[in-house]
């Protein structure tokens, strides 16, 4: 579904006074008439992380006061409660269920897919080990792989900035995902290797999407003369050639049909792949087989896209396209504060955690309302205009007319200031997708 910024506006508005509202009561954080409703709560959390990702009480009072309640530090401390944090929690995910799109963005090889581009990826934040009765780790060592942590996967539209997600205890693979179940025919599909699964790819092509995967070394192929290979060996038998389309089948058992594609990088980027495998796996403690070393001479992937849809080139840079979602997990860190730990009573914790990632969803949101359609624009310098506007945004919220004015207002300066700077020497990925022949 394709919005408006005035249509936008009032989801936004929907969100953060009637849903939040209603998971008040339905959490037992409201039980009797108050001026901190579920709306109030939600408004001064999520405003307040938005502007400042490490605040204090007095930094939330502040808030509150733009969103018309006067409460005081201590009093705001009180209700902070593990009640407030489920208030919370109900709202993200009902925001992470909330379709919020705009006019796809003019980049001629993304709208090839009508239904969209989507990436899709997960990112775990290690809590204290106190909290692993809500969300419990994969029990490692390490703070990643630690007693509790939690996971957010996130499903991306990069045509249209729709942006879907589900929470996850830590230890929940990433293979089991199903967000990729709810994407419209007509759609390409991205994930990286920690979602392969030929029954997943199998049920995308049931469904009329299109897929494009890195492909899995260890997955047998059967090419067009019946032969069954190793991937290793199929790009061995290729001899001297630079670029290879082949139709292949994928798995003896699941028997999918689709392209593998190819491309010989040169030797500079071979030999940087190999250096950094080997430093892995010495930190790792892991050997690396002579088979890896051979594959970093290839960037390979397989799709169900025809050719006449997509050439091997493009391929390439499509594939870059899933950084995407990795930039914004890097937004979502670095300026959102996402996985910030503070030495706080639980509710107060559990109500920032959950508050830090609506406060991001809400970022998203008002980016893709005031600058997706833009090619050129650079996220990560929008992001840090609208953390300038975050109290206009508060003190317009309850006229859904006046947040739009406010939006349009945002979206204009984002226009002015908020561009990419073009590269000679190493083209940003919107340069690529304009001109897939530069890609190396």
């Amino acid at each position: 579904m394709t919005r408006t910024v005035a249509q936008i506006a009032t989801t936004l508005q929907d969100l953060l006074t009637t849903t939040a509202a209603q998971a008040g009561r339905d959490s037992g954080f409201v039980q009797r008439t108050s001026k901190l409703d579920g709306a109030r709560l939600a408004q001064i959390i999520t405003f307040t992380l938005l502007a400042t990702p490490t605040p204090s009480l007095s930094d939330y009072t502040q808030t509150a006061a733009a969103c018309g309640l006067a409460i005081s530090p201590q009093g705001l401390d009180q209700r902070l409660t593990t009640t407030a944090a489920a208030c919370l929690k109900q709202v993200l995910e009902a925001a992470m269920q909330t379709v919020v799109a705009v006019h796809p963005v003019a980049l001629p090889l993304l709208r090839r897919f009508p239904g969209g581009v989507f990436i899709q990826d997960s990112t775990t934040i290690a809590l204290p080990a106190s909290y692993a009765d809500l969300w419990q780790g994969c029990g490692g060592s390490t703070d990643a792989t630690g007693a509790a942590a939690i996971k957010v996967q996130i499903q991306l539209d990069v045509l249209h900035g729709q942006l879907s997600g589900a929470l996850e205890e830590g230890r929940a693979a990433d293979q089991r995902a199903t967000l990729d179940q709810q994407i419209p025919a007509q759609s390409l599909h991205l994930a990286d290797l920690g979602y392969w699964d030929l029954s997943r790819l199998a049920a995308l092509s049931a469904r009329d999407c299109w897929w494009l995967s890195r492909m899995h070394t260890q997955t047998q192929l059967q090419t067009a003369d019946g032969r069954w290979w190793r991937l290793v060996d199929l790009l061995a038998a290729q001899g001297a050639v630079t670029e290879i389309d082949l139709p292949v089948v994928l798995g003896k058992t699941e028997q999918l049909p689709a392209r593998l594609l190819a491309r010989r990088v040169p030797q500079e980027v071979a030999d940087q792949r190999r250096r950094r495998m080997r430093e892995t796996a010495k930190r790792k403690g892991r050997p690396i087989s002579a088979d890896q070393l051979a594959m970093a001479a290839w960037t390979m992937f397989v799709t169900n896209v025809p050719p006449s849809l997509l050439t091997v080139g493009e391929a390439v840079v499509l594939g870059r396209v899933r950084w995407q979602i990795e930039l914004l997990f890097k937004r979502w860190k670095s300026h959102g504060q996402v996985d910030y730990l503070p030495t706080v009573q639980r509710g107060r914790f559990l109500c920032e955690l959950y508050g830090r990632l609506l406060a991001m969803v809400v970022q998203h949101w008002v980016l893709v309302t005031c600058c997706w359609d833009m090619p050129d624009r650079s996220l990560t310098k929008a992001a840090q205009l609208v953390r300038l506007h975050v109290l206009i945004l508060a003190k317009a919220l309850p006229v859904a007319r006046r947040l739009s004015a406010a939006l349009r207002d945002l979206a204009r300066s984002v226009a002015v200031g908020c561009r990419l700077n073009p590269r000679k020497t190493r083209p940003n990925t919107v340069q690529l997708l304009m001109n897939p022949e530069l890609a190396p």
